[in-house]
């Protein structure tokens, strides 16, 4: 979809049809809405007034305006009431919408954003919206081959700014959401391709890639390189399959050259079948889905790169396969991981946490100014949470602020989960340093207790992704699916960090 910013009067333009706003609690059109009520003789007045049009969030009526002109269909988009509108919701609205204009196989629109008083900046408004539309309209339909699979697309966007003070926000905006929405395509692609086409060394392939695309330094390890280095916990994991593990290292420089990077880590299973402990088969075909954290570090990657965010940042990514082989690690084996420690195996389902523990270590290399992992790690934060939030762990009061923030902002959710000292008793081994799993109870805190022991005095987040990365039904911008879910939290992560830094260092 191209999307561009242009000034002028909303009904000049070439199009199929108009995009405008009304909130529920408003008697009358206000803003774009006003102009076209005005220039069609009381046509969406009339339509208020009467009741058949409410402005009820997310709901929208097309309206003719019986005229020849350049566009002779409006949509109008419930905004919902005015008191209870905010960014997340307006990226809702521009996807319901947009998803109804490409249902009438409508190809091209022109969308105004301006609904009368507004509290929020123009540049955050346009970039809500745009993310709205672009994310809302994903599909992934790289395996159908049936033509009536192949419906039309919006082809083209076309904001209308008649504000000239406020047109260069709205452009930045848009950039910013094209950036970020195309990075956050990038993670759902990832994580939507199955297994077949999606292994260890084809998701490296895709990190090389973007690492060419934007001049990024790129480092894959290969088994006897992790060999050397002492990795056995991860390459215990990788031992049931006959795809060779890697560890993906992308290095984006945007700061200066001595500042610390901030360190991503991504878990990269790209099919779990539970290894020994085999998982039941019924929804085993979504444990593609394993690798949503590895997906979320490169797409992330990749944003900053693009939107040159002047900050350095390391993403990791260990990835395997966790598959039954006859070579595979069993309950009871002991693995000694890159840190010397040792781990007891009690499930090899719970095979994140081993992958993650290496790579964990091999991020204190780089010094960083902060840890952040990202991964589907366990069922028991679903349990917990539910299907849309992601469960934060952490020892730095304020790096999980600022993630809070960044929650706040882009609509990803997260919800704080306490690290007790006292659970570590859960994965407390006879036999070893510590044991893979505690068992049922408090699965979540326990399996972060597990990976706090590999990053040291480092301050540190880990982000449990296993409920929101693969959606069972549409959210309003998430079709059902794979979400993408990290990438626009930690792009905006990291864009405040980088805010705040030349702030504090004019």
């Amino acid at each position: 979809m191209n999307i561009t910013v242009k000034t002028g009067v909303l009904t000049d333009f070439d199009c199929k049809i108009l995009l405008v706003g009304h909130f529920e609690d408003s008697k009358t059109p206000q803003g774009a809405a006003q102009f076209l009520d005005q220039k069609y003789h009381g046509l969406i007045g009339g339509l208020i007034e009467e009741g058949d049009f409410t402005g009820e969030l997310y709901s929208s009526s097309v309206v003719y305006t019986g005229e020849p002109a350049r566009s002779r269909r409006i949509l109008i988009a419930g905004l919902g009431k005015r008191e209870e509108f905010n960014l997340e919701k307006l990226r809702g609205v521009f996807s319901k919408a947009t998803q109804k204009i490409q249902d009438l196989n409508i190809t091209n629109l022109a969308a105004s954003l301006d609904f009368g008083e507004s509290e929020f900046p123009a540049r955050e408004t346009a970039q809500a919206a745009v993310e709205g539309a672009m994310l809302g309209l994903y599909r992934f339909i790289r395996y159908k081959t049936q033509k009536k699979d192949k419906e039309s697309q919006i082809e083209e966007l076309t904001i209308i700014e008649n504000r000239p003070e406020l047109l260069e926000d709205v452009k930045a905006g848009v950039k910013t959401a094209e950036i970020i929405s195309r990075a956050v395509y990038f993670a759902r692609d990832l994580v939507s391709t199955p297994s077949n086409d999606m292994t260890p060394g084809i998701l490296a392939e895709r990190a090389s890639d973007i690492a060419k695309e934007n001049n990024l330094k790129i480092e894959t390890l290969d088994e006897p390189a992790m060999k050397n280095l002492g990795m056995n916990a991860l390459l215990g994991v990788a031992r049931g399959s006959a795809e060779e593990a890697k560890l993906i290292v992308l290095e984006y420089n945007g700061g200066k050259k001595d500042d610390r990077p901030v360190v991503l880590v991504g878990k990269g299973i790209t099919f779990d079948s539970g290894g020994i402990s085999i998982k039941p088969s019924e929804k085993m075909d979504e444990m593609k889905s394993d690798m949503s954290g590895g997906a979320a570090v490169i797409g992330t990657i990749k944003a900053a790169a693009e939107l040159n965010i002047p900050l350095n940042v390391v993403g990791i990514i260990p990835a395997t396969e966790n598959l039954p082989g006859g070579k595979a690690y069993k309950p009871g084996d002991i693995l000694k991981t890159m840190s010397g420690l040792t781990i007891e195996i009690k499930n090899t389902d719970a095979e994140g946490r081993l992958i993650l523990a290496d790579a964990l270590t091999f991020a204190g290399k780089y010094n960083p100014a902060a840890i952040i992992d990202i991964a589907t790690l366990t069922g028991a934060c679903v349990v917990a949470l539910g299907d849309f939030i992601t469960g934060m762990m952490g020892t730095d009061r304020d790096l999980k602020e600022k993630i809070l923030s960044a929650s706040e902002t882009t609509g990803e959710t997260v919800w704080e989960l306490p690290l007790w000292h006292e659970y570590e008793e859960l994965i407390k081994s006879d036999v070893a340093d510590m044991k893979n799993t505690g068992g049922r109870s408090g699965g979540t805190i326990t399996a972060a207790l597990l990976l706090k022991k590999f990053v040291n005095d480092y301050p540190w987040v880990h982000l449990d992704i296993a409920g929101p990365a693969l959606l069972t039904k549409d959210k309003p911008y998430i079709p059902k699916g794979a979400s993408g879910v990290g990438v626009r939290l930690l792009v905006q992560f990291l864009m405040d960090r980088s805010r705040a830094s030349n702030v504090s260092n004019p």
